[in-house]
C-alpha cells in the first residue's frame, strides 16, 4: 500500500502568537513519566524555528542569503507545573521586541490553557564567524509584522 505522508505541522501564527502542537513521549520524561527539564528547552527551540518558518524566514535561507544565524544569548525559564507522558501540549512563541541584532521572545508550554513552563528568550543575529550582525531590513520588516498584533 502506497501512502503519501503530509509534512509535520509548522503550527500557525494568530494574533502575533505562534502555536505549535507537541506530544510527550517516553524519551521526554524521567523514569517516573514526568517531563525532564531539558525537554522544555528542546520544544521551545522547535517553537522558535517553526515561528520563523511560518513567518517565511527559513533558517537555511537566512544563512544562504544573508550569512545570518540566530543564536540564543539568554533564556530565563520558569517551570510551573509538570507535564507527563502522553500529554498533548502547545508551544507558544511570541516576538516581543526587535533590536538592532536581537530578537526578544516570550515562550510558554501549555497543556490546554494551563501554562506549565514559560521563558523570556533573547536571540542574537550573528554572522558565520559568530560576530553580532544587524538584522537585515527585509527580515526586520517580516518580524515586525508579527509584532503588530502582539498582545502579551
Amino acid at each position: 500500500m502506497s501512502q503519501t505522508l503530509s509534512p509535520p505541522s509548522s503550527g500557525i501564527i494568530d494574533g502575533g502568537i505562534h502555536t505549535l502542537p507537541a506530544r510527550v513521549y517516553w524519551e521526554d520524561t524521567d523514569a517516573g513519566g514526568i517531563v525532564y527539564h531539558a525537554s522544555y528547552v528542546r520544544w521551545m527551540e522547535r517553537g522558535r524555528t517553526e515561528f520563523l518558518r511560518v513567518s517565511d524566514l527559513h533558517q537555511t535561507d537566512l544563512r544562504a542569503r544573508h550569512g545570518l544565524l540566530f543564536v540564543v544569548r539568554s533564556m530565563n525559564i520558569e517551570f510551573l507545573k509538570p507535564a507527563r507522558f502522553d500529554d498533548s501540549l502547545i508551544i507558544c512563541t511570541q516576538c516581543t521586541s526587535i533590536g538592532g541584532a536581537s530578537l526578544h521572545l516570550y515562550q510558554d508550554v501549555r497543556r490546554d490553557s494551563e501554562i506549565l513552563a514559560k521563558a523570556e528568550v533573547v536571540c542574537v543575529s550573528v554572522n558565520e564567524q559568530g560576530k553580532a550582525f544587524r538584522i537585515p531590513p527585509d527580515v526586520r520588516r517580516t518580524l515586525a509584522s508579527t509584532l503588530q498584533n502582539n498582545n502579551k
